[in-house]
């Protein structure tokens, strides 16, 4: 395909420096992207529906310590926020909210890990592209001014093109990762506010 001709392009050229810079933010994207795919759709989204079944199967029939022993078992941050209002039952609902509180203090931010960073990658993909843009134009205009008019075409040339095969790589990694940030974000989101429903449902369930 003709544009990815013009990105190996760009890796040739006397400023191909930023092309691999470009290239190692696109790779580490993608391990953050895979990272966060697994966490949360595979590991936190897919059993919730499962264990919710399960929890909800113990408490129809009174079973707290059958629901108790079950969530504990379950390694998800749902199943933590609900393991801690079932072991605070009895406690009074002040008990069991602040026992929730702190099991979103330390799941909330492994929900959204890594997020600000892939973010911040798509940010930084996008700058290196213009500034390979800005370094390809300098190249272009330094062959106009310097260079003999014999050479001046060919100079002329690798110079607008390393500008724009920059700008082009530059944009393939970075919306890409702007797209699937969004939806990862929104994932994230997703899983707090089921947490605080549902741990919310349950600590007026127990303590009524």
């Amino acid at each position: 395909m003709q544009f990815l001709k013009f990105i190996v392009s760009g890796f040739q050229s006397p400023g191909a420096v930023v092309q691999w810079i470009i290239l190692i933010c696109m790779f580490a994207g993608i391990a953050l992207i895979l990272e966060r795919l697994w966490y949360l759709f595979l590991k936190c989204g897919m059993s919730s529906a499962s264990f919710m079944a399960g929890i909800s199967k113990y408490l129809k029939t009174g079973d707290y310590d059958k629901a108790t022993q079950y969530s504990t078992s379950v390694n998800t941050p749902l199943a933590k926020s609900i393991a801690a209002v079932l072991q605070s039952r009895g406690k009074g609902a002040k008990a069991a909210q602040k026992a929730v509180d702190e099991v979103f203090l330390t799941e909330a931010p492994k929900i959204q890990r890594n997020l600000g960073t892939l973010a911040m990658l798509a940010n930084v993909s996008t700058l290196l592209g213009l500034l390979g843009t800005i370094y390809g134009r300098m190249q272009a205009f330094d062959a106009i001014a310097n260079i003999p008019a014999a050479q001046r075409a060919q100079a002329l040339a690798n110079g607008i093109a390393f500008a724009m095969s920059t700008t082009l790589f530059g944009l393939i990694v970075a919306v890409p990762l702007i797209f699937l940030h969004s939806i990862l974000g929104r994932k994230s989101e997703q899983l707090i506010e089921e947490m605080d429903e549902k741990t919310a449902k349950l600590i007026n369930l127990v303590e009524e």
